[in-house]
């Protein structure tokens, strides 16, 4: 079950898509990092002339035709923005972790699901042990009753009941086999597993040992709200959710920027030697600049209302989503914990209760080779035995299912790497 759990969670399409949208939050991050360094550019303009142009050198126009070369390096630095910037970082941040839980949780819950197709498997592979007993057991009885019946001991009647138990056997044989295999089916699919490639399961039945030390969801308490992944998204939705509302609210305080650069020129006449070098113009006409900029938001058509508007019942709601999940995984973690103890209970009871239609058939059996009973009475009595044996074989393992339940609903691994 580990082995199927691990496979699904390394080859999950839902935990691939997750593993990429953690990625997207992780370069948010670096984009909001990017945000506090400088803006620098550089650039290079040719343009030539033909006509009627401005000369660069006497600023006046000109009817030749001239080339003209641009250079410029510049950057730019923004000191204040009412720490917008700050909180974006944070709001990144919180997604980051947002992302990582997501992540965890979306593995639990690839590796649940395996979980419960897993023993949809493990059921289905019992019932068709049992049923493969039962026909080997109906053919031994069919072949009995045929011998009683040249003895006669037997009647033809009896041995058409038995033939028809017969039947019945080889019918739900086949009807469990087809079941089996469409549980493989749904194992392959939240494996992502290949359809068409043989999947070998060995499954233990071992009937499960009550274990009265296992800690109850109200002893959890504060490990339950802290640990829970599903829970911790909630939380970052919340902590992203809260900082982009101060980021909001940033857009109302004025702005402080820095920018400085140096620009130089090159001018030529096609067509003539005339004219400085290059090397001469590039350093004569290099220019130096420093700009500081404050900005005040005036009005901006009540789009900063609207922005901070929307962004605080955001806030609000992802509050309320962080206490509706709060509540929800309480109840859930209660609840797999009362039906992991029922199931051990019923466990125990399904044990005993197995014996007593093993004993009874055993019984019944003798008494109709004896000819104190009849088929009808063999039968009723072999079907409640392979009844209570698949009610023992369910509630063995749905322990199994619920035991892992309390495990995630605590914040625990319930999948091994």
């Amino acid at each position: 079950m580990q082995q199927c759990m691990q496979y699904a969670v390394e080859h999950n399409h839902e935990v691939k898509r997750t593993e990429l949208e953690l990625d997207n939050y992780k370069a948010s991050k670096t984009g909001a990092i990017g945000r506090f360094l400088p803006d620098v550019h550089g650039g290079i303009e040719a343009q030539y002339n033909y006509g009627r142009a401005i000369d660069p050198e006497t600023n006046g126009y000109t009817d030749v035709n001239t080339f003209y070369n641009v250079y410029s390096l510049s950057a730019s630095l923004p000191l204040f923005d009412g720490f917008s910037r700050l909180h974006a970082l944070r709001a990144a941040k919180a997604s980051v972790l947002m992302g990582r839980m997501a992540l965890r949780q979306q593995q639990d819950l690839t590796a649940l699901n395996v979980l419960q197709a897993y023993t949809n498997v493990a059921y289905y592979q019992g019932l068709v042990k049992m049923a493969e007993e039962k026909v080997e057991e109906a053919e031994l009885l069919l072949r009995q009753t045929r011998i009683l019946e040249e003895v006669g001991r037997k009647s033809a009647a009896d041995v058409a009941q038995v033939e028809s138990q017969q039947a019945e056997a080889h019918y739900e044989l086949t009807r469990q086999q087809s079941l089996l295999a469409s549980a493989l089916l749904d194992l392959k699919k939240e494996m992502a597993f290949p359809i068409a490639d043989t999947l070998s399961l060995s499954v233990l039945q071992d009937q499960p040992t009550p274990n009265t030390q296992h800690p109850s969801p109200i002893a959890y308490g504060q490990t339950f709200t802290k640990e829970h992944p599903e829970l911790q998204v909630s939380h970052y939705q919340m902590q992203t959710s809260k900082h982009e509302l101060h980021q909001a609210r940033a857009s109302l305080y004025p702005s402080l920027s820095l920018n400085a650069g140096m620009n130089t020129t090159y001018y030529h006449t096609l067509h003539s030697d005339a004219g400085q070098s290059f090397r001469n113009q590039f350093k004569n006409n290099m220019g130096e600049y420093v700009v500081a900029t404050l900005s005040f938001p005036l009005f901006n058509r009540l789009q900063t209302i609207t922005s901070i508007r929307r962004a605080k019942n955001n806030y609000q709601i992802a509050r309320e989503n962080y206490e509706q999940k709060q509540l929800e995984l309480e109840k859930l973690s209660r609840e797999a914990w009362q039906d992991w103890q029922g199931y051990l209970k019923q466990t125990e009871q399904m044990i005993k209760k197995v014996e007593a239609d093993s004993l009874a058939y055993q019984l019944t059996r003798r008494q109709f080779e004896e000819g104190l009973s009849t088929a009808i009475d063999l039968h009723t009595t072999s079907s409640q035995m392979l009844k209570s044996k698949a009610t023992l074989l369910q509630c063995q393992l749905m322990v199994i299912v619920k035991e892992h339940l309390i495990r995630y609903y605590n914040g625990a691994p319930i999948w091994t790497k």
